[in-house]
């Protein structure tokens, strides 16, 4: 069993002091498809986004900590989904700009990401394009010392309440990341489209944009390297999330089938019921366990362990949906209450399977790295045993 850390211990319950305060907005905030300003004021008066920036820019540690992050989300979005986004996505939306922006660029945006005084916003996806990425059309070209940025980015978290979009383009042959500004010239933001989940997200359209060229963030055709380190910084924290949900709708039906009595006894004694409950707490700690043990492994070497923050992705977003589902059985007509928590639970579990690599993709990236790379037995590494002796585990 992994044990996790007593700081982090401190950080999710400090995360959970954070989201109590705010638990009688959440039915509100989560229905919004624009920021809460009350959620917004309470997690900045946390001080728990200084999680998602290096030290040198008003962060609290020297990097990013993967199993930090994580642990904050599930604290998180056991209450709110709103919540949990607005603190997510700062550290998602800005995490390129701090590993590889120019030194002016970082000393004007991220401390104003940490104080939530600037929303981050990444832009990746396209009307015709999700996880090909490499089919993108947005262009960056060069002219001197301009960039100019043309293109429709689609399905945008925090777009039309962002500071700043970091953006993803062809560059010639290649691929590179832009900051560009919301309010430069010939970037028009319209609504996305209405959700299972309300979410704030919206269409970004760049029509010739043009910015510094110092305000490309990293070097030129440095785009997917920069997408991936923060896919493996940020992906593990999905998991965390989807734990944080699971455990919120476990809480909800033992609330629920333990004050409820039925033909003479509780409904959480009765028929398949006391099977359904036991179930769902078994794989809700098998999940919280793997996650942390994935987040600590993104901690200490985030790329060559993507494939475990993977992992914990699927494993937990997967075992969300059926906890939640499970939930609204054992709650009967009760689970069907639209407004209710468990309500909004399980319409909030269906997205996590999707975004930030839908499960069946991230299943096959996991089979070809299994099958074509000369690695050790994944259950030597699993059970963390030394380089040495991983071949010999198997």
């Amino acid at each position: 069993m992994f044990e996790l850390p007593k700081a982090h211990v401190e950080l999710f319950q400090a995360a959970r002091e954070l989201a109590s305060t705010v638990e009688d907005r959440a039915a509100i905030a989560d229905e919004s498809v624009v920021i809460d300003q009350p959620m917004l004021d309470a997690l900045r008066a946390s001080g728990l986004v200084e999680l998602c920036v290096p030290a040198a820019y008003g962060g609290r540690h020297e990097r990013v900590d993967p199993l930090s992050v994580t642990v904050v989300r599930e604290a998180l979005m056991a209450t709110s989904a709103h919540l949990d986004s607005l603190f997510a996505m700062q550290g998602i939306g800005s995490y390129a700009l701090g590993a590889a922006g120019g030194k002016e660029l970082r000393e004007r945006w991220l401390p104003r990401v940490v104080s939530l005084e600037a929303i981050a916003a990444l832009a990746l996806t396209e009307p015709e394009v999700g996880s090909d990425l490499r089919a993108i059309t947005t262009r960056i070209d060069s002219h001197g010392e301009r960039l100019v940025v043309s293109g429709h980015k689609s399905f945008i978290t925090n777009a039309g309440a962002a500071s700043f979009y970091t953006v993803l383009g062809k560059e010639a042959d290649a691929y590179s990341l832009v900051l560009v500004p919301a309010e430069t010239p010939g970037v028009q933001i319209t609504s996305g489209p209405p959700l299972l989940a309300p979410h704030v997200l919206g269409e970004v359209r760049l029509d010739d944009v043009e910015v510094p060229a110092s305000y490309r963030v990293g070097q030129p055709g440095e785009g997917f390297s920069l997408v991936l380190a923060t896919l493996a910084i940020f992906r593990v924290s999905v998991a965390g999330a989807a734990v944080g949900l699971a455990q919120a709708a476990l809480d909800e039906a033992v609330r629920h089938t333990t004050g409820r009595r039925q033909f003479g006894a509780r409904l959480a004694d009765l028929g398949p019921i006391p099977h359904l409950l036991g179930t769902s707490w078994a794989e809700i700690e098998m999940a919280r366990a793997f996650t942390y043990k994935a987040a600590a492994l993104a901690a200490a070497e985030p790329l060559e362990n993507l494939h475990w923050s993977s992992m914990a992705k699927v494993n937990a977003t997967e075992i969300a949906g059926r906890v939640v589902d499970r939930a609204v059985q054992v709650m009967g007509r009760f689970g069907l209450i639209a407004g209710s928590k468990i309500e909004r639970l399980y319409r909030e579990a269906r997205p996590m399977r999707i975004y930030e690599g839908g499960s069946e993709v991230l299943v096959s990236q996991l089979a070809r790295k299994l099958t074509r790379e000369k690695t050790p037995s994944p259950s030597g590494r699993g059970l963390g045993l030394p380089r040495g002796a991983q071949r010999s585990a198997g």
